[in-house]
C-alpha cells in the first residue's frame, strides 16, 4: 500500500513552490481565526457599538452626512462603509464586523508583500502568520471599528512606495495610489492618520534623493483626489452647521492630545504591548537588535524607522489606548519573524555542555525549557480553575499549556535523542501552534464575539423580542456607556425625551437610572430591566 503514496512528496513538493501557495495557505491559516464563534454575537458597547449605530443611522434615514442632527468630531469614512454593508447583508454583528475581517485579510498579504521585499519570501510568510496570532490585532480584525482598514491603507501606503521606487517606469500610478491612501485614511480615521504619516518621514525625507518620492506631481494628485469625499462632506456639514462642523473635527483632536485617559501615562505602551501581543514583542525586540546590526538595504527607515518613530509618537501623544498601538503590530511581525528564523538557525546548531549558560548556542534551551515551564503552570492553573468551577477558562489554559510543551520536547528530542529530522521549522512550528489553538479556543467559545451575552440574553427573552419586533420604542433621558446597546439593537426608535411625562399613552420605552418617585408621574408597567436600564410600558390613566 505505501508505494502507492509515493507521488505525495513530490506533489507536495510541487504544490509548495506554486506561486498562489503562500497566499493560500495564509488565509487556511487565517481565515479560521476569524469565523470561530460560539454561535452567539454581541458588539462590545464601546467602540464597536457606538460606529454600529452611528451607520446603522446613516442606514435607516437615508442621511450619509449627519443623521445625529449636530455636528461630528469624525469624519464618516468608516460609517459609510458600515452602512454600505448594512444595506448590502442587512443589520447585524456580522455585517458590522465582515469589513474588518476583509481589510485584515489585505492586511496580511500586504505584509506578506512588503516583507517580501524587505527580509525575504521566508521570512514574510512567517510575519504574517505571526501578524495574525497577535491577540489585539485578531481582536480588532473581528470588531467593527476604523482601526484595521486604515492601517490596510497605511500599508497599502508604504507598498506603493516601495514599487515605485522597485519599478520607476510606473512612478506616477504608484505615488497617485500611495497619495489617495493617506487622504483616504483622513476620511476614514480623521487627524489620527497624521501620526502613522509622520512616522513615514524619516524614509520619505532622508532617502529622498534615491527615490524623488516627495517631488512626484501624481502623489499630490492623490493627496487631492483621496480628499474629495471628505471635503464635499464638510461642505454639506459646513451648510448644515457652518463653522462649528470644523471646530468640532479640530476640537476633538485637540482634546485626545491634551488628555490622559484612565491614568495611561507614558510608560502605557511599554507594558501594554508586550502584553497585548506576547510573546512576539520581545521576539521583534531581537530582530530589532539583529537588524539594527545588520540594516536591511534600501529600507531600514520603514522597517525599523517607521515603528520606532510611531511608538515614540503614540507615547507622547497624551490620550494613549491600546488600539491606537494597532499600526506597530505588522511591524513587530515583520521584527519577530527575523528574530525567530535567527533562534531556529541557533536551533538547529545544537548545543554544548560546557559553555557557558548564556552564551548564544543555549537561548533556544532557554527558551525552550522556560515556555514549557509556562505551559506546566498554565495546566496546573487549569485544574485548580476546573475545581473551582470555570470549565471555560479552564479548557483554554489546559490545551494551551499543552501546546507549549512542544517547544521543550521538540529541543529535547532532537538533541538528546538525536531525531535529526526535527529541523528548525518543527521547533518554530511549536511557537506558532500554541498561539493559534489559544486564539482558536477564546473565538470558539464566544470570547471574540459575544462581548455583551447578559444583554443579549436579556434581549432575546420572549416578553421583551416581541415588543421590540412589533412596537416603536421611546427614548427617556438615556445615558451611560451600555446605552448605545439598546440603540442598536431596538429595531424601531421612537422619541427621545427627558421625562416619561413627554411620552404619548400607551407606549412603550427604554428608561436609565429612572427613581421610584419619577416613574410614579405616569401609570405604568415594568416589562423587564437589566442593570440601570428598564423597559416600561404606559398605562392609560384610571
Amino acid at each position: 500500500m505505501l508505494y502507492r503514496l509515493k507521488f505525495l512528496p513530490p506533489l507536495w513538493q510541487k504544490i509548495s513552490e506554486s506561486a498562489i501557495f503562500p497566499y493560500g495557505s495564509l488565509l487556511v491559516w487565517t481565515i479560521p481565526l476569524l469565523l470561530f464563534n460560539s454561535g452567539e454575537n454581541s458588539v462590545m458597547a464601546h467602540d464597536e457599538g457606538l460606529y454600529a449605530w452611528r451607520a446603522r443611522q446613516m442606514y435607516d434615514s437615508g442621511d450619509w452626512v449627519a443623521p445625529w442632527g449636530n455636528t461630528h468630531h469624525k469624519t464618516p469614512g468608516f460609517y459609510w462603509l458600515v452602512a454600505a454593508f448594512y444595506k448590502l447583508l442587512g443589520i447585524s454583528e456580522f455585517s458590522t464586523r465582515l469589513p474588518n475581517m476583509i481589510f485584515g485579510i489585505f492586511c496580511l498579504l500586504l505584509t506578506y508583500e512588503l516583507g517580501k521585499i524587505m527580509i525575504g519570501k521566508k521570512l514574510a510568510w512567517l510575519a504574517s502568520a505571526i501578524l495574525s496570532i497577535e491577540f489585539l490585532w485578531l481582536q480588532y480584525c473581528r470588531l467593527g471599528t476604523p482601526d484595521v482598514p486604515t492601517i490596510f491603507l497605511i500599508l497599502l501606503a508604504i507598498y506603493t512606495f516601495i514599487q515605485a521606487e522597485e519599478h520607476p517606469k510606473y512612478k506616477y500610478i504608484l505615488g497617485f495610489i500611495a497619495g489617495c491612501s493617506l487622504s483616504l485614511g483622513f476620511l476614514m480615521r480623521s487627524f489620527m492618520i497624521v501620526l502613522p504619516t509622520v512616522a513615514l518621514s524619516p524614509y520619505l525625507i532622508v532617502k529622498h534623493r534615491r527615490h524623488r518620492h516627495l517631488t512626484n506631481p501624481c502623489l499630490y494628485l492623490g493627496l487631492f483626489v483621496g480628499l474629495i469625499p471628505t471635503l464635499v462632506w464638510l461642505w454639506f456639514n459646513w451648510q448644515r452647521y457652518g463653522n462649528d462642523s470644523f471646530a468640532a473635527l479640530f476640537g476633538f483632536v485637540v482634546e485626545l492630545g491634551s488628555e490622559e485617559r484612565q491614568g495611561n501615562n507614558f510608560i502605557f505602551y511599554f507594558w501594554n504591548v508586550p502584553i497585548k501581543a506576547f510573546p512576539w514583542v520581545f521576539l521583534s525586540l531581537l530582530g530589532l537588535f539583529l537588524v539594527i546590526r545588520r540594516p536591511v538595504p534600501n529600507y531600514q527607515l520603514i522597517l525599523v524607522g517607521f515603528p520606532v518613530v510611531l511608538f515614540g509618537e503614540l507615547s507622547i501623544f497624551s490620550t494613549r489606548l491600546s488600539h491606537y498601538s494597532l499600526p506597530l503590530h505588522p511591524f513587530i511581525a515583520l521584527l519577530a519573524a527575523v528574530g525567530l528564523d535567527w533562534l531556529g538557525r541557533v536551533y538547529e546548531l545544537g548545543y554544548t555542555k560546557k559553555k557557558h549558560l548564556l552564551q548564544k548556542a543555549n537561548i533556544p534551551r532557554i527558551l525552550s525549557y522556560a515556555f514549557g515551564l509556562l505551559g506546566f503552570l498554565l495546566i496546573v492553573a487549569s485544574i485548580l480553575v476546573f475545581t473551582w468551577g470555570d470549565r471555560k477558562y479552564s479548557l483554554i489554559g489546559f490545551i494551551v499549556g499543552l501546546s507549549w510543551l512542544i517547544l521543550p520536547i521538540v529541543w529535547d528530542m532532537r538533541h538528546r535523542f538525536g531525531y535529526k529530522f526535527l529541523t528548525a521549522n518543527y521547533w518554530i512550528a511549536g511557537w506558532l501552534i500554541p498561539c493559534w489553538l489559544a486564539l482558536a479556543m477564546v473565538g470558539s467559545l464566544g470570547l471574540l464575539s459575544d462581548y455583551n451575552p447578559n444583554y443579549r440574553a436579556f434581549l432575546h427573552q420572549s416578553a421583551i423580542a416581541s415588543i421590540l419586533q412589533t412596537h416603536p420604542i421611546h427614548f427617556v433621558n438615556m445615558g451611560g456607556k451600555n446605552a448605545v446597546l439598546l440603540r442598536f439593537y431596538t429595531p424601531t426608535h421612537g422619541q427621545r425625551v427627558e421625562t416619561i411625562t413627554q411620552l404619548p399613552t400607551p407606549s412603550y420605552a427604554w428608561v436609565y437610572k429612572a427613581t421610584p418617585s419619577q416613574l410614579s408621574s405616569r401609570p405604568h408597567r415594568v416589562i423587564g430591566s437589566i442593570q440601570d436600564y428598564k423597559l416600561i410600558q404606559i398605562l392609560p390613566s384610571k
